[in-house]
C-alpha cells in the first residue's frame, strides 16, 4: 500500500493519476450531459430521467461516494501540481503544449477549478440537498428563479468550458495521443467537446427560462 501511495504522488504517477481521474470526471460529465438532455424533450421527460435514476436506491450513494473520492484525488493532486509548478518556474499556472503555447483554458486551469468547486456545492446544496419529494424540473426552476445563482450558474458553466477544453486535451497528451501535424484538429476536437456538453447545461437553464 505504502509503496502504491508513493508511486502515486511521484512526479510521473501525479501525471497519470491526474489523467485518470480527468477521464473519470469526464465519463461523468458526458453521463450528467447525456441526462440533462431529456430536458429538450419536455420536463415530463426529464423528471421521468430523474425518477429512473433514484430508482437504483443504494447504488446511487455509492456512485456519489465513488465520484467525491475522484473528485477530491482530482483537486489534490491538481494543487500539488501547481504548488510544483511555481516553485519550478517562480510563475503563475501555464502549461506550455507541443502544438503551440498557451491558451486560456492552461492560463486559467486553477482558477476556474475554483469556480468549478465553488459552483459544485452551491449547485449540491439548491438542488441536491433539498425537499427530494419535488419533480427534479420544479427544483432546478426555482433555483434558477434567483437572478444571482443564474448569473453564477452561467459564469460556473463558462469556466467548466474552459477547464475542460484544456483537460480533454492533456489528457490526451498524457495519453501519448498528439502528433505535429494533428495538434491543432485534436486541440479544436477537446475544445468542441467541452463547449457540446456545457452547451446542454446550458440549454437547461434556456428552456426552464422559457417555461417548457
Amino acid at each position: 500500500m505504502f509503496d502504491f501511495l508513493q508511486g502515486t504522488l511521484s512526479s510521473l504517477g501525479r501525471k497519470y493519476t491526474m489523467a485518470l481521474t480527468g477521464f473519470l470526471l469526464g465519463v461523468f460529465l458526458l453521463t450528467h450531459a447525456a441526462g440533462n438532455s431529456f430536458i429538450f424533450l419536455g420536463k415530463v421527460a426529464f423528471n421521468a430521467y430523474a425518477e429512473q435514476l433514484h430508482s437504483l436506491g443504494p447504488l446511487v450513494p455509492l456512485a456519489e461516494l465513488l465520484l467525491l473520492i475522484i473528485f477530491l484525488t482530482h483537486i489534490f493532486i491538481g494543487i500539488r501540481l501547481f504548488l510544483k509548478n511555481q516553485d519550478a518556474t517562480g510563475s503563475r499556472y501555464a502549461v506550455k503544449s507541443s502544438s503551440g503555447g498557451e491558451t486560456w483554458g492552461s492560463r486559467t486551469m486553477p482558477w476556474t477549478g475554483l469556480t468549478i468547486l465553488a459552483f459544485l456545492f452551491l449547485h449540491l446544496f439548491n438542488v441536491r440537498f433539498v425537499d427530494q419529494t419535488l419533480p427534479i424540473a420544479n427544483i432546478v426552476e426555482q433555483t434558477l428563479a434567483h437572478p444571482l445563482y443564474t448569473l453564477f450558474y452561467l459564469f460556473g458553466i463558462t469556466a467548466l468550458t474552459l477547464h475542460i477544453s484544456h483537460g480533454f486535451w492533456s489528457l490526451l497528451q498524457t495519453w501519448g495521443v498528439h502528433h505535429p501535424r494533428y495538434n491543432a484538429l485534436i486541440r479544436g476536437g477537446a475544445c468542441l467537446l467541452a463547449v457540446l456538453i456545457c452547451m446542454v447545461f446550458i440549454g437547461v437553464v434556456v428552456v426552464l427560462w422559457c417555461g417548457n
